[in-house]
């Protein structure tokens, strides 16, 4: 298994609401504009049962399970992309009552992990690279009251 990305940002929010708010995931694509629509199983906010299918506005369907799941800590789901098996773990930090640290690993095993993965992470990194500062706009312009 390969490291492919590791991406680290804060949120002016406490844990909890940015917990909550990235738990939704069917309402990703109003910060991630590179994915058209998230179908999650069962619907609604995200548990250790979640699974789902995530389709990129390209036309590409990614279906993914959950794998590890540690509430209000972290959660990692996985799925399959070409001939790897992707691994996503997202990570919640607090750093004090308004700011939390957000962590995104993303690591890759299967056949030509080292060409795909590199090929992948690049795609990845530039839809990040958008889809990053849209999440802190919206959490920042989001009321506060799950906390």
């Amino acid at each position: 298994m390969i490291r492919l990305i590791d991406r680290e940002f804060v949120v002016h929010v406490d844990l909890q609401h940015a917990w909550n708010h990235l738990a939704n995931v069917e309402s990703w694509p109003t910060w991630a504009t590179h994915i058209k629509r998230i179908v999650m199983e069962p619907a609604g906010t995200l548990t250790q049962h979640s699974r789902g299918t995530i389709q990129i506005r390209n036309g590409i369907k990614s279906r993914f399970e959950m794998t590890e799941y540690v509430e209000h800590e972290h959660w990692k789901w996985s799925g399959p992309f070409l001939w790897l098996t992707v691994h996503y773990d997202h990570q919640f930090i607090r750093e004090t009552e308004t700011r939390t640290r957000l962590r995104w690993n993303v690591e890759a095993e299967g056949w030509a992990e080292s060409v795909l993965g590199r090929l992948f992470a690049r795609i990845y990194n530039g839809n990040l690279n958008r889809a990053i500062p849209n999440l802190i706009n919206e959490m920042d312009s989001t009321p506060k009251t799950d906390s």
